[in-house]
């Protein structure tokens, strides 16, 4: 935590960052509890963001809707600088190392939709031809979730 110096003058209030970013002050203290996002402190004990923060609030807002945990994304923002802006070469690092995770998602979800559109389109509703349907529980040896939904390289079935 920092004190009041001339540098706050140039920082952003909770209020600031929740109306210029949409998120809440609630997920913005959230955020910074997880250490995804950090702020100074006035000489009153108000947080003051520095402006940066509201390209990490981005990333982080579109990180989360391509499915990323904030695990992950804590991972990825512990290697960008703090003290100003990512680079355009930062943002292009991080993407290449999530490239090969979010086609594995791409994957899995296509599969997903391909096997529920056969089996809504069939209308068998019958768990003796259903692709899903796990018979005498012969996919146990593959562990949990749905392994026919899953891509190989986490464990599914091809």
């Amino acid at each position: 935590m920092g004190f009041v110096t001339t540098r706050l003058a140039d920082h952003l209030t909770i209020g600031q960052v929740a109306q210029r970013s949409g998120v809440p002050h609630t997920a913005l203290r959230f955020y910074e509890e997880r250490g995804l996002i950090s702020s100074e402190r006035s000489s009153g004990n108000q947080r003051r963001y520095p402006r940066t923060v509201l390209r990490r609030i981005a990333f982080i807002r579109a990180a989360q809707r391509v499915g990323l945990s904030l695990e992950d994304i804590g991972e990825a923002l512990a290697t960008l600088p703090n003290d100003h802006a990512p680079t355009k070469a930062d943002w292009a690092r991080l993407s290449r190392n999530w490239r090969d995770e979010l086609d594995a998602r791409i994957d899995a979800l296509q599969r997903l939709r391909d096997q529920l559109t056969g089996c809504v389109g069939c209308g068998c509703l019958s768990l003796r031809s259903c692709g899903l349907h796990n018979v005498d529980d012969r996919l146990a040896r593959f562990g949990p979730g749905a392994p026919l939904l899953k891509p190989a390289a986490e464990g599914g079935i091809e």
